[in-house]
């Protein structure tokens, strides 16, 4: 019996050297590591350590953010500075080289540039091209470019610069969603964001409302900045990519995918398409964003990636 417990007691201990000693071993494997697992008992998992990440390579998108320098100018209001605006300050606008928030008043602690105008729809057109005027004053020669948007649009801003190096600012252009009615060239959507050139904003303000020659009151905000563009003799830049592919959008991105439109709005863009393959990989904005999405979009553009996936770029 006595010798029947020595043997059993022995073959313990082996069993006990062996665990230690492959412990051990495995241990001093810099590319292993073990843990003691609290569920289920006693059972030890190995795994390896993730290796260094390696650098993402942002080289062009900074030397486009000193070569296409861009203002970026928030449509906004009292009421929707913490509820929508303050969601647009945290995401995509520090992208910016410049960020202005427009309200009808002035609010230092946000802050806001107040143009003095009343709140409501009826007031948009007054408040924008006041807006234009303000940055067309103190402005017009820090950046290049003049991009408007709402506070609940979402922009990449790099690849709106991608779009713009192949514009001078010199040249009477700019660039946004198409819509076809009202204005015989077309106008771009507001929502969507729509974006001049340094000579556009000289033109709307010199020669479009200092004249009196353009609308400065209504409240169609977009289709009365491109009746005035056409007046003045700014064009419509080609805003598509090399494929025919749209990159600036009224609405927000499942509305595109999904083709969830309202009524009626296959009137107003020229060529309405839905889906994956009719949006640009360079798209620019989408329109009507949730302010838990503006964070959502952040998360998704820059810091999520699929493992082992190296994109391709297109060459435009």
């Amino acid at each position: 019996m006595e010798a029947g417990n020595r043997r059993l007691m022995s073959a313990f201990s082996l069993c006990v050297c062996l665990v230690i000693f492959t412990v051990v071993v495995l241990s001093m494997d810099p590319r292993l590591d073990i843990i003691p697992s609290i569920q289920p008992r006693g059972v030890m998992f190995v795994y390896r350590p993730e290796p260094p990440l390696q650098e993402d390579n942002h080289t062009v998108a900074k030397h486009l953010e000193k070569e296409v320098t861009v203002l970026c100018w928030v449509l906004t209001c009292p009421k929707n500075l913490e509820s929508k605006a303050r969601h647009v300050m945290n995401t995509w606008a520090k992208r910016c080289n410049k960020v202005l928030y427009i309200s009808s008043h002035q609010n230092h602690t946000f802050p806001t540039v107040g143009v003095n105008v009343s709140e409501g729809r009826q007031h948009l057109t007054t408040k924008t091209m006041r807006a234009f005027k303000y940055i067309y004053k103190h402005h017009l020669n820090d950046v290049d470019w003049f991009l408007k948007a709402d506070d609940d649009t979402y922009v990449v801003v790099e690849n709106l610069r991608h779009l713009l190096s192949k514009y001078s600012p010199k040249d009477p252009v700019y660039l946004g969603q198409r819509f076809q009615r009202h204005v015989k060239q077309g106008y771009y959507s507001g929502g969507a964001g729509y974006v001049l050139s340094k000579e556009s904003l000289r033109r709307l303000v010199r020669d479009g409302l200092d004249t009196g020659k353009c609308n400065e009151s209504g409240e169609w905000e977009d289709v009365d900045v491109g009746a005035c563009m056409e007046k003045i003799g700014v064009k419509l830049g080609n805003s598509t990519d090399s494929k025919g592919r749209s990159r600036f959008h009224c609405f927000a991105p499942e509305k595109h995918l999904l083709g969830i439109f309202p009524n009626g709005h296959r009137g107003w863009e020229p060529d309405v398409r839905n889906g994956s393959d009719t949006i640009s990989e360079y798209a620019i904005s989408f329109h009507h964003v949730r302010p838990d999405n503006m964070y959502v979009y952040d998360f998704f553009l820059y810091n999520l990636r699929p493992f082992g996936i190296k994109f391709k770029h297109v060459i435009e």
